[in-house]
C-alpha cells in the first residue's frame, strides 16, 4: 500500500458477526487504518484500550466495530422491558455525539441494537421518550446524560462497553468530574469493557484510564509530526484592517471546495461572515449560541456542499467529521497551540490533502511562537501583495436578537450548551 493512512489488515480478517461484517461493507469500508488495525485485535478479545491518534484517522469506527462485536456476542434476555442500557458513549460535543451516531446507525444498521441520543440545546422531551422506550446504546454529552439518570429514565448498571471519546477535550472544557460521576455508577471496571480515545494521551488522561478501566492496553499511533502529514500550512502577517480584504483576496484566488474560517469570538464570526456574505460568499455562521437544529441544519447544507463556507468559533474546532474540507483558515490566531492543531484538524482528513492558512495579526501574533514550538516546526511565511488586498462590498446587515433575561432551557455558552456540571442539576438542564 503507497498511502500511509490505510493498512494490509482488511476487516474481514477479523472474526466478526456476520450483520456487523455486513455493515461495515456497506459503509465502504475493506482495510483498516493504524489505530483500527492496532486497537481492534486487543479491543475484540475483550480488553480495555486506551488508545491515540490524530483527529481524522478512524478512532470511531474502532471502538464502534469492537462495541458491537462485544454487544453481538453477549446477548442479554430479550424479555426484559424496557429493554437494559448496555453500552455508553461519552462525548464533549453535541456535535461530535451527532456525528458518532450517524456512523453508529450505518455501521450497525443491520443489527437489532436501539440506539439513542442525550445532547443539550433541543429536543429534550423526545430524546426522554425514547430513552424511557429502551435503548441499548446511549451516545451524549456528560451533562444531558446525567440530568435524565438522575430522573431514573435509565440505568447504568448494566452497562457491558463503555467509551470515552476525545478525553482529552473532557478535561478541557470542565466535563471530567461528571465523567467520574457516571463511572463510578457503572459496574465495576473488571466487569465491563472500556475503551477510551484521546488526540493526546496526557497524565491527567492517563491517571483516569488507570483509575477507572481495567488495566487498559495503550495504543498510540505515532506521525512524523503532530499536524496531519498532508495538510499544507501557511502564515501571513497582515495588519489589523488588512484581515478582510486578505481574506476576500484569497478566497478569490483559490479553487475553493469547503472552507471553514475559524475566529476566537462571536462578535468578529458575525462581522466576518457579514462581509462574506456582502461580498458574494453564501456562508454559515457556527458559534455557541446558534440553536441547535439550525446548527443541525447549517452543518448538513455545509456538509451537502449547498454551502462553501462556514465560520465558526471553537466551538466547531473538535468532534465535526465534515468530508473534503479543502481550507482552513485561522482568521484569528488561535490563543492555544493545541487548539491550532484541532483547527487545521478539520482538514486534510482519512490520508486527503489540505490547506491551512493563519493570519497573525497584531492582536494574536504573540500565539505564534508557542504554536511553532508545538507543532515541531516553523510555518511558511507567505508575502502579502497588493494583489491579495481586495477592497470589500460593504458587509450584510446583521440583525441581533434581543439578550433573553435569565438562564432558560435553551440557554448556551460558548459552545457548552447541555453540558454544563452546573446545569445538569435542573430537570430541565441540557
Amino acid at each position: 500500500m503507497t498511502d500511509k493512512h490505510i493498512t494490509d489488515i482488511a476487516f474481514n480478517s477479523f472474526d466478526l458477526p456476520a450483520e456487523l461484517q455486513q455493515g461495515i461493507e456497506d459503509t465502504g469500508f475493506s482495510y483498516c487504518t493504524p489505530i483500527q488495525a492496532q486497537t481492534l485485535p486487543v479491543a475484540l478479545g475483550g480488553r480495555d484500550v486506551s488508545g491515540q491518534a490524530q483527529t481524522g484517522t478512524g478512532k470511531t469506527a474502532a471502538f464502534l466495530i469492537a462495541l458491537y462485536a462485544q454487544l453481538l456476542r453477549n446477548s442479554v434476555d430479550a424479555g426484559d422491558s424496557p429493554r437494559p442500557l448496555r453500552a455508553i458513549i461519552l462525548a464533549p460535543t453535541r456535535e461530535l455525539a451527532l456525528q458518532i451516531h450517524s456512523d453508529a446507525e450505518k455501521i450497525g444498521a443491520h443489527t437489532s441494537l436501539k440506539l439513542g441520543l442525550a445532547y443539550g440545546g433541543t429536543g429534550y422531551e423526545s430524546q426522554r421518550r425514547t430513552l424511557e422506550e429502551g435503548v441499548d446504546i446511549l451516545i451524549g454529552t456528560p451533562g444531558r446524560i446525567i440530568d435524565y439518570f438522575k430522573q431514573g429514565v435509565f440505568k447504568l448498571n448494566r452497562i457491558q462497553v463503555m467509551v470515552l471519546d476525545e478525553a482529552d477535550r473532557m478535561f478541557d472544557l470542565g466535563f471530567i468530574k461528571d465523567i467520574r460521576y457516571l463511572l463510578r455508577r457503572m459496574p465495576k471496571p473488571e466487569l465491563r469493557q472500556s475503551l477510551l480515545f484521546s488526540a493526546t494521551l496526557s497524565h491527567r488522561v492517563a491517571e483516569l484510564a488507570y483509575e477507572h478501566m481495567n488495566n487498559p492496553q495503550p495504543v498510540k499511533i505515532e506521525s512524523e509530526k503532530i499536524t496531519a502529514d498532508k495538510v499544507t500550512e501557511a502564515v501571513y502577517y497582515p495588519a489589523k484592517e488588512e484581515k478582510i480584504p486578505l481574506l476576500l483576496g484569497l478566497l478569490d484566488s483559490w479553487e475553493v471546495k469547503c472552507a471553514l474560517v475559524f475566529v476566537n469570538t462571536k462578535r468578529v464570526a458575525e462581522r466576518v461572515a457579514a462581509y462574506l456574505g456582502g461580498n458574494g460568499y453564501e456562508t454559515a455562521l457556527l458559534t455557541g449560541d446558534v440553536p441547535q437544529k439550525k446548527r443541525q441544519s447549517l452543518l448538513k447544507r455545509f456538509t451537502d456542499g449547498e454551502l462553501k463556507i462556514m465560520v465558526a468559533t471553537d466551538v466547531a474546532a473538535r468532534g465535526l467529521h465534515i468530508p473534503d474540507v479543502s481550507h482552513v483558515i485561522n482568521f484569528d490566531l488561535p490563543q492555544d497551540a493545541e487548539d491550532y492543531v484541532h483547527r487545521i484538524g478539520r482538514t486534510a482528513r482519512a490520508g486527503a490533502k489540505g490547506d491551512a492558512i493563519s493570519f497573525a495579526c497584531d492582536e494574536y501574533v504573540f500565539s505564534m511562537p508557542e504554536i511553532e514550538e508545538y507543532v515541531g516546526h516553523k510555518i511558511p511565511v507567505q508575502k502579502i501583495t497588493s494583489e491579495l488586498l481586495l477592497e470589500p462590498k460593504p458587509p450584510l446587515k446583521i440583525e441581533r436578537k434581543p439578550r433573553r433575561q435569565g438562564g432558560g432551557r435553551g440557554s448556551s455558552r460558548g459552545g457548552r450548551s447541555g453540558n454544563s456540571s452546573r446545569r445538569h442539576r435542573s430537570r430541565r438542564s441540557g
